[in-house]
């Protein structure tokens, strides 16, 4: 048997039908630093034109791994060939110089011989995977365990978070060498957790084409975002609570901090609908999970599942800031703070009018906080009836929406609907006259709102989302770690990833 050499952390899997692009994306990974690739033969045409392109690939590349695939029709791959042809192109693959091949737990099950022969002249991987769900993965493990091999790809798809628990558990307990991931985007965390959790490698997609799966993102940002190599087995995992939660920035802006401050955590996307809080609890214990950031739809209806809420967030009704201590999951509300803090700046809150608008979780941190800060507040909303609800609640007033135009003027304005935020850009509360001095958009990404173009070209005062953003993400930050947290970095991050968004 040849000597086995470990393999690259991140292997970029390609998949393409025709051979010159196989070849140019696997050319353009290895000028871009990669040095393991996988070639899915079966999304060739013909996939017996992957030798010549793996042979002309290796020979100007000797230095790279290549794990050559040739996944069955019949086990959610593209080759319609039988499985004596399947493993023919595999052999071929390996005598082109690949340094492993991948064969579905099915193939190996019915060529026991075969593929101890190719084991014989390099690394093999058996692979599972179930795009239905995440069954117990235990005894998956066991069947796959039959059949000698280098390594165990064990891939499922995660419908709620606690499919992610069963992945991540696996991974800490198993004695053979894993690969293990969930797809789908509620399955993201494994991708990047695995590997410091002792499994060989994670896959990640090419820099300019889709990946293979759901979920898989490029190599450079599990590099330099989520800093996948450099947080330990021991890490401390936060992250953002939210559903839709791909276009949240918060990642970029507390990974940025982690490793301004060198701290071995890591903060990643949540993917939770609104009826998966309390399994998303399920996972939160299991991994386990320091803390995390709750926004849309779910500030409120987190607190049901906390054991102790401060008060300020109790009356607010909202909570935007978990974190466990004791072994009990503790929440606060930093949005309040970020409210008031840049509105002092250029309102004197005491007996100052204040119009806020929206009745959601964000809203009532506004109202309350401005309400203790001792201004007068009026509620307008979409929802009549919970902006009257809200104001009744905070000890302000309500008014229709169609009475703006007849209301008196207001010292300043915080609007906290999602209305403007990207990509519905071109969505705006007022379509004429903004009645207030000084105009706070809660909004931040874009950076500059339709409703904050209309208010500087009505001479207003405006501040930007972004800043009551990292107001409270730094509020989140110090009561995470203890410790003053590095607020220019963060904000340099926030700003990198708006920007990297609008292009």
């Amino acid at each position: 048997m040849p000597s086995r050499t470990a393999l690259p952390r991140v292997c970029i899997a390609l998949g393409f039908s025709d051979p010159k692009k196989l070849l140019s994306h696997a050319k353009r990974e290895v000028e871009a630093g990669e040095r393991f690739i996988e070639f899915r033969l079966d999304y060739l045409e013909t996939p017996r034109q992957g030798i010549a392109v793996i042979r002309e690939f290796l020979d100007a590349n000797p230095e790279v791994s290549l794990l050559a695939t040739c996944r069955r029709h019949q086990n959610h791959g593209r080759f319609n060939g039988s499985i004596d042809e399947q493993l023919s192109i595999l052999d071929a693959a390996l005598e082109a110089g690949a340094t492993a091949i991948d064969i579905e737990i099915e193939t190996a099950e019915s060529a026991k011989v075969k593929v101890a022969a190719l084991r014989n002249k390099a690394t093999v991987i058996i692979s599972y995977h179930n795009y239905a769900g995440t069954p117990a993965v235990e005894p998956v493990l066991r069947r796959m365990t039959k059949i000698p091999a280098d390594g165990y790809k064990l891939v499922t798809t995660a419908r709620k978070p606690s499919d992610n628990a069963k992945v991540l558990e696996l991974a800490k307990s198993a004695k053979v060498p894993l690969i293990l991931l969930a797809m789908s985007e509620v399955g993201f965390p494994t991708r990047v957790l695995t590997p410091a959790l002792g499994c060989l490698f994670t896959y990640a997609s090419p820099q300019a084409a889709e990946g293979t799966a759901s979920g898989q993102i490029n190599a450079r940002t599990l590099r330099n975002l989520y800093r996948f190599d450099k947080f330990t087995k021991a890490a401390k995992v936060f992250g953002v609570v939210a559903d839709p939660v791909r276009q949240s920035i918060s990642p970029h802006v507390h990974n940025r901090a982690f490793q301004a401050k060198r701290l071995d955590a890591i903060y990643l996307p949540f993917l939770v609908a609104p009826t998966q809080l309390k399994d998303f609890f399920q996972f939160a214990e299991a991994m386990p999970v320091a803390g995390f950031s709750v926004t849309i739809p779910h500030k409120q209806k987190i607190i049901r599942y906390l054991d102790v809420v401060d008060a300020l967030a109790r009356r607010i009704g909202a909570v935007n800031t978990v974190w466990r201590k004791a072994g009990k999951w503790r929440g606060t509300n930093t949005d309040a703070a970020a409210v008031v803090k840049p509105l002092a700046k250029h309102v004197k809150l005491a007996k100052s009018s204040v119009l806020v608008v929206g009745n959601g979780g964000a809203a009532r941190s506004a109202a309350f906080s401005l309400v203790d800060a001792g201004a007068k507040v009026t509620i307008v909303g979409r929802n009549p009836d919970r902006a009257r609800a809200l104001a009744k609640a905070c000890g302000g007033e309500s008014l229709l929406r169609e009475q703006l135009s007849k209301a008196t003027h207001f010292d300043a304005l915080v609007h906290s609907t999602p209305l403007g935020m990207f990509p519905k850009v071109d969505e705006c509360f007022f379509d004429d006259v903004i009645p207030a001095d000084v105009v706070f958009d809660m909004v931040y990404n874009p950076l500059e709102t339709l409703l904050i173009e209309r208010a500087k070209s009505q001479k207003k005062v405006v501040i930007p989302g972004l800043e009551m953003f990292m107001e409270q993400a730094v509020g989140q930050f110090e009561i995470w770690m203890g410790d003053t947290a590095p607020k220019s970095a963060m904000e340099k991050a926030a700003l990198e990833a708006l920007a990297a968004k609008r292009s």
